[in-house]
């Protein structure tokens, strides 16, 4: 036995349907039309999943360094453990994206431990791609207490099996939900040494990527969980009551995660809102100065906040390393980046100019708990008159 999906209510239903008009409005923001600078918005919506999900795990990487990551860039300095762990996960990140849109695409066993494998094969010590050898426990670092522990190591396999089981099957569940079971049941199970975390928030990714109607990337609450970590433990402890007790109700758990698709599909929504009005700005920037318009995506990134380097302008601006430099000392001397650093270590920062219009572009961050959106709505027979709610 597994956790089983509990029955949901009207208001559940009401916020999964919210969620759904938020999915569709994201999908032709992303897919139907896709502007110039949406490849930087899926990259750095990419770089935050990788990051806040390693952070979860006490691995707390820059955005930029995670970006550079994303964009398969060596690290300036050696490689460190937060840098092998990041490229891991986004080795496995990059991986669902493919199986996502595989029409032959099947949950098993071994595909969970290959991808465990990526995520963690720089660390042997911690047998990537096996079931743990023995008993885990999940100790508090503050207070060095046992807050959770697994199932007996022999129970592992078949409870695997279970959760391949359901993950196979046609449900009646929604896909928001079947892929917070998915996420839970990996958590509880616990089934390696390391990373089980990283791997239940993966498959949850996987189970909403698969039916389609958002790239993997958009699909992702790894973002939101980072920023919430300390809620996240709460309600997963609360659920599991420090034992693997599968007879408990996941309620909790499955309305913990639909708030967080709710928020963070609002958070892409208004981040997509404000990425078209910035990079309109940036436009309008470099006419003013007489600059080239293939520098465009690189000054939007900078006014964005994130680190700009030679070799990431030649892949944007298609162009070689001669012209790159030329165009980055074009753009300094305008005073619209600030190099940092000297020659191949050089790298350039918004100047003041960009950051004052990156903070007049910004809107404003509501982010409301959408049962009491719910709650707050009137009744069926007045619904034409409602106000229009905050994300969809």
């Amino acid at each position: 036995m597994i956790f089983e999906s509990p029955p949901l209510d009207q208001s559940d239903r009401e916020v999964l349907e919210l969620i759904e008009r938020q999915r569709e409005r994201l999908k032709v923001h992303t897919q139907s039309a896709p502007k110039r600078w949406s490849g930087s918005l899926r990259r750095s919506t990419f770089a935050r999943a990788i990051q806040g999900s390693n952070s979860i795990e006490g691995y707390n990487a820059t955005l930029d360094d995670a970006l550079a990551v994303v964009e398969d860039e060596q690290p300036v300095d050696e490689r460190t453990e937060t840098w092998l762990a990041i490229r891991g996960y986004r080795n496995a990140l990059t991986y669902i994206g493919q199986a996502a849109t595989d029409p032959y695409f099947e949950f098993s066993k071994q595909f969970l431990k290959s991808l465990h494998f990526m995520m963690l094969s720089h660390e042997m010590s911690k047998h990537p791609g096996q079931w743990r050898p023995g008993s885990i426990f999940v100790v508090n670092q503050k207070t060095g207490e046992t807050v959770y522990e697994g199932p007996d190591v022999e129970l592992i396999n078949t409870l695997i099996e279970k959760l391949v089981e359901y993950l196979k099957t046609n449900t009646d569940d929604p896909t928001v939900v079947k892929a917070a079971m998915a996420h839970l049941n990996l958590t509880m199970i616990h089934p390696f040494k390391d990373g089980n975390g990283r791997m239940a928030r993966a498959l949850q990714t996987l189970v909403i990527a698969l039916d389609g109607m958002l790239h993997p990337v958009f699909s992702s609450i790894e973002e939101w969980l980072g920023q919430n970590t300390e809620e996240y433990y709460l309600v997963l402890g609360m659920t599991g009551q420090g034992h693997w007790n599968p007879e408990r109700s996941a309620l909790n758990w499955v309305r913990f995660c639909i708030k967080a698709h709710y928020q963070q599909a609002a958070t892409l929504i208004r981040r997509n809102e404000e990425y078209s009005r910035l990079f309109d700005s940036v436009v309008e920037l470099l006419k003013e100065n007489a600059m080239p318009d293939r520098a465009s995506l690189t000054v939007f990134d900078a006014a964005l906040g994130f680190r700009v380097t030679n070799s990431r302008y030649r892949v944007d601006a298609e162009v070689r390393e001669l012209t790159a430099s030329r165009d980055l000392k074009r753009l300094s001397d305008a005073g619209l980046i600030i190099p940092i650093g000297e020659r191949r270590g050089r790298t350039y920062r918004a100047s003041d100019t960009l950051k004052g219009i990156r903070q007049r572009t910004r809107l404003p961050r509501p982010l409301e708990n959408p049962y009491e959106l719910i709650a707050r709505r009137q009744p069926p027979a007045a619904i034409q008159s409602e106000p229009r709610l905050p994300g969809v």
